[in-house]
């Protein structure tokens, strides 16, 4: 059966086919704010978020705020995430927040509730899940994504040098955790060959060999998969291929401060995103 074409996972192949394979992510840590002259403020958020958003829209296929450095400014921070959220929403731009939520039943339920949920004060297109209490804790934030054309991605190989502790380590049958992860985004999110699925998976593009080699390519062949650690992390287009092999054409190339770095002036930032999205396409 055919997934409905309002699907996540279909709207975002449509924006990489559009408008290439970067995913602009939306990070205001305090030095980007101060090498651009903004304030470390709400104020300083919420000019850096317009500026930002205005220069990558309709450049790139969607944009990923990391919502820790609004919520450091309490409230006023989160409203400033808010009006980020509605406005990507009104140009249809895609937006993929970075929350990486983990829990379980009731609470995990409210978190999806919170960005998943159509007109909810910070909904998004998509958001990022911890599966470490088990891959059965992120089901009501799956659930609630898939009810209304929302995506999700599942942790699964994270580029921190601690992380091989648990992604590498065997579960039963001998099976790495990861593929497990991998192997249950796919059942949820996929089925039909050809097509793009609305659950994915975070895969780091600094792993070397492990996203093959634990067997993460076979487990979910249709899963799309948000890969931070391009540019500044220290990968680049070789990547594509000798990390991802032939699931290269699901990987969406996340960079932050390899866009955010030509701020502030916005003509410096829409050329950075052109020059890079063509780098990746």
């Amino acid at each position: 059966m055919s997934r409905p074409a309002d699907a996540f996972g279909a709207r975002l192949r449509e924006a990489v086919d559009a408008q290439g394979r970067i995913v602009a992510g939306i990070d205001p840590h305090a030095a980007l704010l101060q090498a651009w002259s903004l304030p470390d403020t709400p104020r300083g958020l919420a000019a850096f978020s317009r500026t930002a958003l205005n220069a990558v829209a309709g450049e790139v296929c969607a944009i990923k705020p990391q919502s820790a450095f609004f919520e450091r400014h309490g409230a006023a921070g989160v409203a400033v995430l808010e009006e980020l959220l509605a406005a990507a929403r009104s140009r249809g731009v895609l937006s993929i927040l970075d929350v990486k939520r983990g829990d379980i039943g009731s609470t995990m339920a409210a978190y999806a509730e919170a960005h998943l949920r159509p007109g909810a004060p910070l909904e998004a297109d998509a958001v990022t899940v911890s599966p470490y209490l088990g891959a059965g804790s992120t089901g009501p934030a799956v659930q609630l994504a898939l009810e209304h054309g929302k995506g999700v991605f599942l942790l699964a190989l994270t580029s921190n040098p601690d992380g091989p502790q648990v992604q590498h380590a065997l579960a039963r049958g001998d099976t790495p955790v990861a593929r497990e992860i991998a192997r249950h985004a796919e059942d949820l999110g996929s089925g039909v060959p050809g097509e793009w699925g609305s659950v994915g998976l975070v895969v780091g593009a600094t792993v070397g060999d492990a996203y093959r080699r634990l067997g993460l390519d076979r487990a979910a062949p249709s899963a799309p998969l948000l890969a931070p650690g391009f540019g500044a992390q220290g990968a680049g287009p070789a990547q594509m291929s000798e990390v991802f092999g032939d699931n290269a054409g699901h990987v969406l190339v996340s960079l932050s401060r390899g866009i955010l770095s030509a701020g502030p002036d916005p003509a410096a930032l829409t050329a950075r995103v052109q020059q890079l999205s063509a780098q990746y396409r």
